[in-house]
């Protein structure tokens, strides 16, 4: 038999019988203990700190949403309030009072309330079924203003004290300048929470880190031993450390997205209350940028974390070489 006819089809020699195969290749291992107690509690740490930076963060986008959609309706109308006298001459300076404000460039229209209308208005302080006849309470007029217009009410004003003495013109601006406040008291507040927040984790990351490096320092005074750049040695805490960022973030973050996401659907599907009525927190939704600015808190405190620990890593080194 030749020797042709034994050599494999492939062309490669045959392996004797019996001979050591090469070792398989290990798979990589950090120096860095995954499964601990530490990196169990750190993780349950930076999952309430995303949960509380996302809670501010949508909360705050939420007020400030509000706010602005409450001081442009503000904004869209003014009232004009005639004091109660003789009826048939209030009821004339109402309507005089109506057609001066018809007349103003930039109104779109003038409503007299009834005196049904009153009542519901009155009815959270009053109460319900109050006969207001008996009462001197005064004739409002509404008065919407076009978007975009401006309405000079200082002439408006002139005009009606001139005509009707019993007339006050209400623009609402004390109200829209306090609603204004509010929301930026609420957003300045928010960033403080957030910096608190931000402070608090990469102080836990700290010592963290810390303790790692000291109960791997073994590990890491044989890797420099052999040559390891203090490169290498960081990036495996790295590593481990944003791994632990990223599940905590994740966790947290998306409790946050749940919570916000029952606040603003379980109304609109009937389950609790209306949702056109702000009364079970139907006004604290965060809106589109409000669910993105979670997802932007993970990724911060992932990324946070990593760096955190990387400057941390590289710190404690210096003190062990």
């Amino acid at each position: 038999m030749s020797t042709t006819d034994t050599a494999p089809a492939n062309g490669a020699p045959k392996a004797a019988e019996g001979a050591p195969r090469p070792p398989k290749a290990r798979p990589q291992t950090s120096i860095v203990p995954g499964a601990t107690i530490a990196g169990r509690a750190l993780v349950a740490v930076v999952a309430i700190m995303t949960f509380l930076a996302s809670l501010t963060i949508g909360a705050a986008l939420a007020v400030r949403s509000t706010a602005s959609h409450w001081r442009s309706d503000v904004t869209r109308e003014v009232t004009i309030q005639i004091r109660a006298g003789d009826r048939k001459l209030t009821d004339a300076q109402v309507q005089q009072a109506a057609e001066i404000a018809r007349t103003t460039p930039g109104v779109t229209d003038a409503h007299i309330l009834s005196t049904e209308e009153t009542g519901r208005l009155l009815e959270p302080w009053l109460g319900a079924g109050l006969d207001l006849g008996d009462l001197p309470v005064p004739r409002v007029v509404v008065v919407k203003i076009a978007p975009g217009a401006a309405v000079d009410f200082a002439k408006l004003r002139r005009t009606l004290s001139d005509r009707i003495p019993t007339a006050s013109l209400d623009d609402h601006r004390l109200w829209s300048r306090r609603l204004g406040a509010m929301a930026e008291g609420v957003v300045l507040t928010g960033v403080v929470l957030l910096v608190l927040v931000g402070l608090a984790t990469i102080l836990s990351v700290v010592f963290a880190t810390r303790a790692a490096v000291a109960t791997n320092r073994a590990v890491v005074e044989v890797l420099h031993f052999v040559g390891a750049r203090d490169g290498f040695i960081a990036a495996q805490f790295q590593r481990h450390f944003l791994k632990i960022g990223a599940q905590g973030g994740v966790i947290g973050g998306c409790a946050a997205a749940l919570l916000f996401g029952a606040i603003v659907g379980l109304p609109r599907f009937g389950l609790v209350g209306d949702p056109e009525d702000p009364t079970f927190l139907g006004w604290l939704n965060p809106g589109i940028w409000g669910f993105v600015g979670i997802a932007g808190a993970v990724l911060v405190v992932a990324l946070a974390t990593a760096l955190t620990s990387r400057i941390t890593v590289y710190r404690t080194l210096r003190t062990i070489q």
